[in-house]
C-alpha cells in the first residue's frame, strides 16, 4: 500500500556497523549467524503501522506484525493468518473470526482477539491512527473480542474485503501506552514487539534496518537467522555489492544490470511480471475535506481536455522500447495484467493513443494557443511551463522525462523536471503540477482504489491524508462504495473496471507502464527462495512475508529443497503443498523508486 516515491539520502553503513561478505562465501560456517542482506533503494517513513505508506516500510511490517488473514504464495487467495478461520451472517454484516491460540507476541505474553478488537478500534476512534490504512474500518460499526479467541467484527454495510484486511495487528499492552499517534513513529525502543517471522532489533534512518528470526513464529522459524536491510542511495553500487558478496539481494535493476549479471557465476537473475504500474500523475488542484484549497498546481491543468491532450502526447510504446528495454509491458488501465481478474483496457473508441495532432487540437480547443516563438500561453498570458516531480535516485524517471521534453516541446509546452531525494513535501504540499507515480497493487485491489476517493482527503491542509493525488471525484466515489458492498466476484470485478475506466478519462492518472520485477541474489548465499506467484512471480515486494521467510542459506540447502517443513504446509492450507521454487521483496503505501507507495 504506499507516498509519492521518497528515496533514502544518507549514505551506506561503514563496515564497522555492519556485517559484510568477503568475497563470494560458498557456505556459513558451523557457529556463524546466517545473515541474508538486502541491498534497497528507499527509506524508511515510519515504523509504525499506523502511519506507514511506502513500501519499504510496509514489508518490514508485513515481517513484524501478523494480519488477520494472509494471501496463498501460489495464487493469492485468503489463507490463515493470526485468524484460523472465519465466517460472515447471513445478512454479511457481522464476521466472526477465530483467533489462533498458538501465536505469541515476541516478549512472550499471548496474542489474543482483544489485541485485534484494539487495533481496529483505535483506528476507528482516532482519525491519526487511521492515518495510513483508515479505509478498511470506515465501514466497521463495532469491534468486540468476546474470548481470547473470537473476534467479532460488526459492519455499517456489506464489505467485501473482509478476507483481505492488509493491516497489521499490535499488541495492545504495547501501543495503548501511545498519546499522539501522529508522531510516534515506533522507531525508538527495540527490539520491537512483534508476532510475525522477524523481530525488529535495530534501526538507523536512511541506513539500515537489522531483523532477527523469531524463532516461536507460530508457522515456523525463518532460516536465516538475521534479516538486514542496507539502503543504496545509487543502484550501480548496490550491484557492485552484490558482485562483491557485500549483500544477498538486490532489486529494481536497469536492463543493462540484468543483462551484465545474468553472465556472472553464482547470482541468479529474475526477471518477472510485477505487481506495479509506473505512471505520472496530475495534480488536480489540491485540496483538504474541509473545501480548503492550497498548493501551486499550474491552472490548466484543471481542464480535462489539457490532461487528455498531454496523455495523447505520450507514446508509450516508444518508452517501452527505449527507456524499459521489453522489461515492461504498455500500461493502460489502473491495474497491472498480473490481476486478470479486474485488469482493464480502454476500447478502441476510448484509448487514448499517441496522436501529437490531436493533442494539438485539443490544446487549441481549451484555449491555450501558440505565440509568435511556438510557445502555449496560460490564461495568464505567461507560456506554459509544468514542473514535474522526479526521484533523483531513479533512472527511469530522468529517462521518461527527457521524452517528456522532447514530445511536450513540439506542443509548445515547457517542461522542468524537478528531481529530489525527497519528493514527499512538496507532494503533500501539493507544489507540484504532474509527478512520478507508482504503486504495488494487491490481490485485492480495494486499497489502490480508495486513495482516489474524496474521503483520502486530509482532513486540513495541514494534515496528512491516505490520498495519492488529491482527485475527489463523486462518480468515482459513487462506484468505488458500490464495489466495496458486493459479495459477488464478476460483478464486483465489472464494478472495479468501470472505475479504471473514470479514471482513465479524467485524465489524472496516466499510467505509462507496467514494470517487471528485475532483481537478482546470490546462489552461494541464498539457496532457494520463493517467488509469488510459483510461475513468473517477483520476489522483492510480494503480497506477504513469503520470500524472506522461506528463504535457504546455501550452507542449509541441504536440509530442505523448498524452505518449508510439512508443518508449514500444513499450517497454510491442509493437505497442499506450497510452493518449492526459486526466486522476494519490493514494488502501496506502496509506491518506489518510483518505489514509494505498495
Amino acid at each position: 500500500m504506499n507516498r509519492p516515491g521518497r528515496h533514502l539520502t544518507a549514505a551506506a553503513l561503514t563496515a564497522s556497523l555492519l556485517p559484510v561478505f568477503a568475497g563470494a562465501p560458498e557456505a556459513y560456517a558451523k557457529d556463524e549467524p546466517k545473515v541474508l542482506t538486502v541491498a534497497v533503494a528507499q527509506s524508511v517513513d515510519s515504523l509504525s503501522p499506523f502511519l506507514a505508506t511506502r513500501l519499504v516500510s510496509t514489508s518490514l511490517l508485513r515481517l513484524t506484525y501478523e494480519y488477520l488473514t494472509d494471501y496463498d504464495p501460489g495464487d493469492a487467495h485468503a489463507v490463515p493468518g493470526l485468524a484460523t478461520k472465519w465466517s460472515a451472517s447471513p445478512d454479511k454484516l457481522t464476521w466472526t473470526y477465530t483467533i489462533r491460540s498458538d501465536a505469541k507476541w515476541s516478549d512472550g505474553r499471548q496474542v489474543t482477539a482483544e489485541d485485534a478488537a484494539w487495533t481496529f478500534t483505535k483506528m476507528m476512534t482516532d482519525p491519526e491512527a487511521a492515518t495510513a490504512n483508515g479505509s478498511y474500518v470506515t465501514n466497521f460499526a463495532q469491534v468486540t473480542a468476546p474470548t481470547p479467541t473470537q473476534l467479532v467484527v460488526r459492519l455499517k454495510s456489506p464489505q467485501s474485503t473482509m478476507t483481505a484486511l492488509d493491516m497489521p495487528i499490535v499488541p495492545k499492552h504495547v501501543w495503548e501506552k501511545v498519546g499522539d499517534f501522529s508522531k510516534f513513529n515506533n522507531d525508538k525502543s527495540f527490539p520491537i514487539v512483534g508476532d510475525g517471522p522477524f523481530v525488529i532489533t535495530d534501526y538507523k534512518a536512511d541506513s539500515y534496518v537489522r531483523l532477527k528470526a523469531n524463532k516461536d513464529f507460530w508457522r515456523g522459524a525463518p532460516k536465516f537467522d538475521e534479516l538486514l536491510f542496507k539502503y543504496y542511495k545509487d543502484g550501480d553500487a548496490a550491484v557492485a555489492a552484490l558482485q562483491k558478496g557485500e549483500v544477498s539481494f538486490v532489486h529494481n535493476l536497469t536492463p543493462a544490470q540484468a543483462k551484465s549479471l545474468s553472465t556472472q557465476e553464482n547470482i541468479k537473475v529474475n526477471d518477472a511480471p510485477g505487481r506495479r504500474f509506473y505512471a505520472l500523475a496530475v495534480n488536480p488542484g489540491a485540496r483538504a475535506k474541509d473545501g480548503t484549497r492550497f498548493g501551486d498546481g499550474h491552472p490548466s491543468l484543471l481542464d480535462q481536455r489539457v490532461r487528455q491532450a498531454l496523455f495523447r502526447a505520450v507514446d508509450r510504446t516508444a518508452l517501452i522500447d527505449r527507456v524499459f528495454q521489453g522489461h515492461a509491458m504498455e500500461g493502460e488501465g489502473y491495474i497491472p495484467p498480473r490481476f486478470a481478474d479486474y485488469f482493464w483496457k480502454p476500447s478502441p473508441t476510448q484509448k487514448l493513443s499517441y496522436d501529437p495532432q490531436r493533442a494539438a487540437q485539443l490544446l487549441d480547443q481549451a484555449g491555450y494557443r501558440k505565440n509568435a516563438d511556438g510557445r502555449r500561453l496560460g490564461k495568464d498570458g505567461k507560456p506554459i511551463t509544468y514542473r514535474i516531480l522526479c526521484h533523483a535516485t531513479d533512472p527511469n524517471d530522468k529517462a521518461v522525462g527527457q521524452y517528456l521534453k522532447e514530445w511536450w516541446d513540439e506542443l509548445g509546452i515547457g517542461v522542468r523536471l524537478d528531481c529530489l531525494d525527497n519528493v514527499t513535501d512538496p507532494w503533500l504540499a501539493g507544489t507540484y503540477d504532474l509527478a512520478f507515480d507508482g504503486w504495488s497493487v494487491n490481490p485485492d485491489p480495494d486499497y489502490v482504489l480508495s486513495i482516489h476517493t474524496c474521503g483520502a482527503l486530509p482532513a486540513t491542509p495541514k494534515d496528512t491524508g491516505a490520498t495519492d493525488n488529491f482527485i475527489c471525484d463523486k462518480q468515482y466515489d459513487a462506484l468505488y462504495a458500490r464495489q466495496l458492498a458486493e459479495y459477488d466476484p464478476a460483478k464486483r470485478a465489472a464494478l472495479v473496471r468501470e472505475m479504471q475506466s473514470r479514471l482513465y478519462d479524467l485524465g489524472y492518472m496516466n499510467v505509462m507502464a507496467y514494470q517487471n520485477s528485475v532483481e537478482a541474489y546470490r546462489t552461494d548465499q541464498i539457496a532457494s527462495i520463493e517467488t509469488m506467484p510459483k510461475a513468473a512471480g517477483n520476489i522483492y515486494g510480494q503480497d506477504g512475508y513469503w520470500s524472506w521467510w522461506s528463504a535457504v542459506p546455501a550452507a542449509s540447502s541441504g536440509d530442505s529443497s523448498s524452505g518449508m517443513s510439512g508443518g508449514v504446509i500444513a499450517g497454510i492450507v491442509a493437505g497442499a503443498a506450497l510452493l518449492a521454487g526459486a526466486g522476494v521483496f519490493l514494488g502501496l503505501r506502496r509506491r518506489a523508486g518510483a518505489e514509494d507507495r505498495e
